[in-house]
């Protein structure tokens, strides 16, 4: 039975008189109750049914209505759950974020777009038009629109048979980690590394080794050596734009890390997330077109460059593996849901996309240049160990001494949001680091936050 506003207010009045009494007194009839309220007996009727269904009333046709004996209050028991759910996979202080934050933080710790670097009039033109097509309210192929398949495959040099729509770049991790390895495997990661592809191994039940990079990308030497060590079948990379340091992984060292993984049979999870966030020259080609033999898994986003609302990504797989991934897909929801497929679609096939992509990398190189600047002027101990030349982070080396996880947290209390450099490293880290984003502050913000941070060092 619905439940009126004034119905509601005379529950409430007759929960507080009941709280008052004793349990079996007889509350005032419906008729007197009318009365005292000014309410008719319907109302009144309504008021009475909703508190005997919360228990503190129970009426008795022909003799009226009472208050009831209230249960015993007990704490609930979880302690079954701890046995039943065994060892967490997921650390949880991995998947913190510096909270909730209000509007007067800045904000140089969120991996997206700020509202204005984002095309939202374009993608609120091309939402009201999909929404506008049945395809939008349809079932979708489980592989994805054949339209979208091939816009994703042009970056990747790719057969459109070879693409996979997925739900955003996060959960296409997950995916791949869990379908290409089993429990139990290890993953090997460049370090310091994406905290989000350490939580996706995590979910998978995989094991980590961490494998140190420079500005040329991981060391080929030392991921041999991983390799030898643990038989692992599955390596993450970031060739392009690395999160959080910005490199780019060199020709020659592209080279190298692919014959590795050819002589040792191991896949390569190529995360693709900012090759649309160029900022200083071209992206280098994807890793996947310089392999023929399908050791290269790729990923593709456009939450990063377009929107974090637009949750669609891509997968590049190309043989047995590339089947594997496209059979297992529909266990997960069956399809990515086709608005979102059309507006992405609508999206990379229109003159827009070159137009945003042309605005977002003026835009983001103001803002890059404006904090290496602010660095430079107000943190003089502090060093940005690569000017990256795409990407969306800056990698800051703080005085030794500095603990990275008091600073931040000591930032986040000053109002401003930066990362923790623990948190991009599997094994403890062998300097202090903490990582600044540029793309989700304005300048004025994040000059203002860069100054905060330095008064806290």
């Amino acid at each position: 039975m619905a439940i009126d506003n004034r119905a509601a207010e005379i529950a409430d009045m007759l929960k507080l008189q009941a709280t008052s009494m004793r349990a079996g007194d007889k509350l005032p009839s419906v008729r007197e109750l009318s009365k005292t309220y000014g309410a008719s007996p319907v109302t009144i009727t309504q008021a009475i049914t909703t508190l005997s269904a919360l228990g503190i009333v129970r009426a008795e046709p022909g003799r009226g209505t009472f208050v009831a004996k209230l249960k015993e209050q007990t704490e609930p028991d979880y302690a079954w759950q701890s046995s039943a759910l065994g060892r967490s996979r997921v650390e949880p202080g991995r998947v913190s974020r510096p909270g909730s934050h209000g509007l007067e933080d800045v904000q140089l710790s969120w991996g997206y777009l700020a509202p204005e670097l984002q095309p939202f009039d374009e993608l609120r033109t091309l939402g009201v038009r999909a929404a506008k097509s049945h395809r939008a309210w349809t079932m979708a192929p489980p592989m994805g629109l054949p339209e979208l398949r091939r816009a994703f495959a042009t970056d990747f040099s790719a057969d459109v048979q070879d693409m996979l729509i997925m739900p955003g770049g996060q959960q296409s991790l997950v995916f791949a980690m869990r379908t290409l390895a089993d429990p139990g495997s290890t993953l090997i990661t460049e370090s310091p590394s994406y905290p989000g592809a350490t939580i996706a191994a995590q979910a998978a039940g995989l094991g980590l080794a961490a494998v140190p990079s420079d500005a040329e990308g991981i060391l080929p030497d030392k991921l041999a050596d991983a390799l030898e060590r643990t038989h692992a079948k599955l390596i993450y990379l970031q060739p392009c734009y690395a999160n959080p340091t910005g490199a780019i992984l060199s020709p020659g060292r592209r080279v190298e890390v692919l014959a590795l993984a050819k002589s040792h049979g191991a896949f390569i999870i190529e995360d693709d997330w900012a090759r649309n966030l160029s900022l200083d020259g071209a992206a280098p080609p994807p890793l996947f077109t310089q392999d023929p033999d399908g050791h290269v898994v790729s990923i593709a986003t456009l939450s990063k460059p377009a929107a974090p609302g637009l949750r669609v990504g891509a997968i590049a797989a190309r043989g047995p593996a590339g089947e594997r991934l496209r059979s297992a897909r529909i266990a997960d929801d069956m399809c990515v849901p086709p608005l979102a497929q059309e507006i992405a679609l609508g999206l990379l096939t229109s003159s827009a996309w070159p137009r945003h992509v042309k605005r977002l990398r003026s835009g983001l190189l103001e803002r890059r240049d404006a904090m290496v600047a602010q660095i430079r002027e107000s943190m003089p101990g502090a060093r940005v160990v690569n000017i990256p030349t795409g990407g969306i982070h800056l990698w800051v080396r703080l005085p030794e001494g500095i603990d990275s996880t008091a600073l931040t947290a000591a930032a986040q209390s000053a109002g401003v949001l930066i990362g923790d450099g623990k948190h991009y490293y599997v094994d403890e880290p062998a300097a202090p680091h903490i990582r600044l984003s540029f793309s989700a502050a304005s300048i004025a913000q994040i000059q203002a936050g860069v100054r905060r941070i330095a008064t806290l060092i």
